[in-house]
């Protein structure tokens, strides 16, 4: 049990600051963030700060004890942000490879989303 609540507090840490710093210029409306969501996807400019707080509060979820239902919804919504983020940059152009960034932060959400049932089946309560 401890090493599973270790392994899954390290890489639920590393996702949720992965989460949170890249939503951080959302949120500020940073001039890069809008070059792209805006110019390189096509995508208003006002979407940016709801995704930024969005992806802040599923990152800060993550990280609280307890709300398990609030958690489920967060981690599906953090998937659904990746998941976009990925079908948008390839549907403007599939040819880029720096897409297969993309791996890593899907791989941290798998694995924490695994870990984090797995720990609720070693301690229900929680």
């Amino acid at each position: 049990m401890k090493k599973t609540n270790i392994i899954y507090w390290v890489i639920t840490g590393i996702f949720s600051a992965f989460m949170a710093f890249s939503a951080i210029p959302d949120i500020l409306s940073h001039p890069d963030a809008i070059k792209m969501i805006s110019e390189d996807l096509g995508y208003p400019e006002y979407i940016l700060p709801f995704l930024g707080v969005a992806k802040l509060l599923g990152a800060i979820t993550l990280l609280v004890p307890g709300f398990l239902r609030i958690k489920e919804w967060a981690y599906a919504g953090l998937f659904f942000d990746l998941a976009g983020a990925t079908y948008s940059a390839l549907s403007v152009d599939p040819s880029q490879i720096g897409i297969l960034f993309m791996i890593l932060p899907f791989s941290f959400l798998f694995a924490s989303y695994f870990l984090h049932h797995k720990r609720l089946k070693e301690n229900p309560v929680h």
